[in-house]
């Protein structure tokens, strides 16, 4: 749950680069929004999918180094940015 002072992200369109990403971390595929921390190529960023009405949306946050993503993740999940 977003805390009231919380900070927003800013999600983009999915990027359509060459390298490999994979899922490090997640929250439950039982929620209508999943939260994916996704890492490749030196970079991290969050991936976050909207599931309503058997219809997905995905959008990406910009991406930052890994440490830096560790960091807003770590955010996003105690509700200090949305």
């Amino acid at each position: 749950m977003a805390q009231r002072d919380h900070v927003r992200l800013e999600w983009r369109e999915p990027y359509r680069t060459p390298e490999r990403v994979r899922p490090v971390a997640w929250t439950c595929l039982c929620r209508a929004t999943v939260y994916e921390l996704c890492s490749g190529g030196g970079q991290a960023f969050i991936r976050r999918t909207v599931q309503l009405d058997g219809n997905a949306t995905v959008h990406e946050s910009p991406r930052w180094s890994v440490n830096e993503a560790r960091t807003v993740w770590t955010a996003l999940l105690s509700g200090g940015v949305r």
